[in-house]
């Protein structure tokens, strides 16, 4: 027992065993990635067994549909007392800035539910936030303040809920817009080899937005809609214009654009679609490069704080102990 509490005191084992930790973490760490597998069979899959749900869902809907009547409509209405709400207060008029429905549909929120939702959860959240607060302030937790800073605390609290759906609206927006963004180069090469073969602008897209399924749902559920839209609408144009809207991003409007052209003026479609692929693809090489040259100074303080000390330890370390054995 004693040669063991000896062990364990003795600075020369404790200073290997810190060691060996230390390498043994750097080395997990280092092998966690490459260990990693990727998860894409199994996402092909089970979007594989899904779409055979959605088409064995729809066949029986259409059943039903011939055997007892139309189906009720897909378009979702919003809740009746926060339409209430929202009419009764005029709240449409006051809270809904210009813009805001394009925001809300580049966040994948569209139709009239979604802009009620959104000017409700703008009434709600203040009030909400600033009630919690207070009560917090005043009877959960005993603050050594007067009243009147206490109140200040919960309204500071309220304004900040006034902010927050905005932040959370942003964060979908930028959330979804990454997600098409790095599918959108691989949706233009399955789209000109769609057009190449043979196929028409509308079967293209619907073409795509099947396959690109797999890689950005997001991008799927915007070719679907322009897809619906250019076989709906009288203005091809519009449709085009629509999907640069709902997506906010510069290389999808100039690819819209060029379709318009090439519309417009009859000009082929598959070469403008084979340059604008190649632009996509660079801009993404572009992107990753940006995040790499970012990657030395992101990785200045963690070094400082977590690899330095060690590779001082082991350096220093056997001097300094044989120092103190000498001394």
């Amino acid at each position: 027992m004693d040669e063991l509490v000896h062990t364990l005191t003795n600075s020369q084992f404790l200073f290997a065993l810190l060691s060996a930790i230390a390498v043994a973490a750097t080395v997990f760490t280092m092998a966690i990635p490459l260990l990693a597998k990727s998860d894409l069979d199994s996402r092909k899959k089970r979007m594989a067994v899904e779409r055979s749900t959605i088409r064995a869902r729809e066949r029986a809907a259409l059943v039903r549909e011939t055997e007892h009547g139309p189906r009720p409509s897909l378009r979702q209405q919003p809740k009746a007392y926060m339409q209430n709400v929202v009419d009764q207060f005029g709240l449409k008029q006051r809270l809904l800035a210009d813009g805001t429905r394009d925001k809300l549909a580049q966040a994948g929120e569209r139709g009239e539910n979604a802009v009620v939702r959104y000017i409700f959860s703008r009434l709600v959240f203040p009030a909400v936030l600033f009630l919690i607060s207070l009560v917090y302030l005043f009877g959960v937790e005993k603050f050594d303040q007067p009243a009147a800073v206490r109140v200040l605390i919960a309204v500071g609290i309220g304004v900040v809920g006034a902010y927050l759906p905005n932040i959370l609206l942003k964060n979908k927006i930028q959330k979804r817009q990454l997600a098409i963004r790095r599918a959108w180069p691989d949706a233009l090469d399955l789209m000109l080899i769609c057009v190449e073969s043979g196929m028409s602008i509308e079967q293209a897209f619907k073409k795509v937005a099947d396959e690109i399924a797999i890689q950005s749902i997001p991008l799927a559920e915007e070719l679907a809609l322009v897809n619906a839209e250019l076989s709906y609408l009288n203005d091809r144009r519009k449709a085009y214009e629509n999907l640069g809207r709902r997506t906010g991003l510069e290389q999808v409007k100039a690819v819209m654009t060029s379709l318009i052209q090439a519309d417009s003026y009859g000009t082929p479609v598959g070469q403008a679609l084979r340059v604008l692929a190649q632009e996509s693809r660079d801009m993404r090489m572009a992107a990753a490069e940006k995040k790499a040259a970012g990657l030395p100074p992101k990785l200045t303080v963690p070094m400082i704080m977590f690899f330095l000390p060690c590779l001082f330890i082991v350096i220093i370390g056997p001097a300094a102990i044989q120092v103190m054995q000498m001394n």
